[in-house]
């Protein structure tokens, strides 16, 4: 509620986490019942608490109709500073959590696809044998998802295969992981002792889609400067590389497959021969990611050393 007093205004609104979260879920999602679904409530009890803030704040948030949500001037203001002080909370409850012990509680770790069906396996054993206190969230979606869920604190760092640039990111990098040929039985690649740069290029290649940097990389790799417009899968956007690799065994074409992807089942019987790469730059490097204010650093040490001490032979450890 708002008092008058002549020119004085004097504002008793009362502001929690809880009404900031709402808002920021609201203003991600641009949809009053996405929100609510993200803050395990009702869409009337997020949009009746969202109205009172409102009220109480004696302005206008969020512009509604039945097509949109749109977000007014005061309103990013406000939100700019929602996003500061859900920030500044978490790292209080982070600080006190590393104070008592950095090697307890929950430590959320996002990996691209192409990483995680084939690193963690490795690595969810071992780290809950060497630290039982660790309780570990692994979520997967591609590079931008989890930059956006890093820089939104929703989770704590990230396994990824680019370098970022982010001012407010920091990365411990992990292992170098080479790029390994797939290509059907009977290919005229299969009487080569030694895959060269040049028969690459030649390739009839399978891409997954392009959210996924592994398509980019492998394009680098093979020296492809767009995706393929010729040939049978030429439009093909796959969002796994289980079906692009379903694909070379079914005779569609070739493609890379990341070395630790080579350790699967996927090899039998499939009619797929894999073939190691002897080219200087066909690799790529997979880093945990993570915020500089982050405050449990020896918690990502911690993961960070679980993770290289669990690796294979196929890929190459950094440090």
């Amino acid at each position: 509620m708002k008092e008058r007093a002549g020119a004085d205004f004097r504002y008793h609104a009362h502001v929690n986490l809880r009404d900031l979260k709402y808002i920021l879920a609201v203003a991600e999602t641009r949809h009053f019942g996405r929100a609510a679904e993200r803050c395990f409530v009702s869409q009337p009890t997020l949009s009746g608490q969202i109205k009172k803030l409102e009220d109480e704040l004696d302005i206008v948030i969020f512009e509604r109709t039945n097509r949109s949500v749109e977000i007014t001037p005061v309103g990013e203001v406000i939100l700019s500073h929602a996003r500061l002080a859900l920030e500044q909370a978490e790292t209080i409850e982070q600080v006190a959590r590393a104070h008592q012990d950095p090697m307890a509680g929950p430590l959320r770790v996002g990996a691209i696809p192409t990483i995680s069906p084939y690193l963690m396996p490795l690595v969810l054993v071992p780290l809950k044998r060497t630290f039982p206190k660790l309780k570990l969230i692994l979520s997967e979606e591609i590079t931008d998802s989890l930059l956006g869920r890093l820089a939104r604190h929703e989770i704590d760092a990230a396994l990824l295969a680019t370098p970022v640039d982010e001012s407010d990111f920091d990365s411990i990098p992990l292992f170098d992981e080479p790029f390994w040929l797939a290509h059907p039985a009977g290919h005229p690649l299969n009487d080569k002792d030694e895959i060269t740069s040049q028969d690459l290029e030649e390739l009839e290649l399978l891409l997954l889609a392009d959210g996924h940097c592994l398509a980019h990389q492998v394009m680098e790799v093979c020296r492809l400067a767009v995706r393929p417009v010729h040939g049978e899968m030429a439009d093909l956007r796959a969002s796994s590389l289980e079906t692009l690799l379903q694909l070379v065994g079914a005779g569609f074409g070739c493609t890379l497959v990341p070395a630790l992807a080579i350790r699967g089942g996927w090899m039998t019987d499939t009619g797929i021969i894999a073939r190691q790469l002897h080219i200087q730059d066909a690799f790529r490097r997979i880093s945990l990611v993570y915020r500089r204010s982050f405050p449990r650093r020896q918690a990502l040490e911690a993961f960070a050393s679980t993770v290289c001490n669990q690796l294979p032979n196929t890929v190459t450890r950094i440090g």
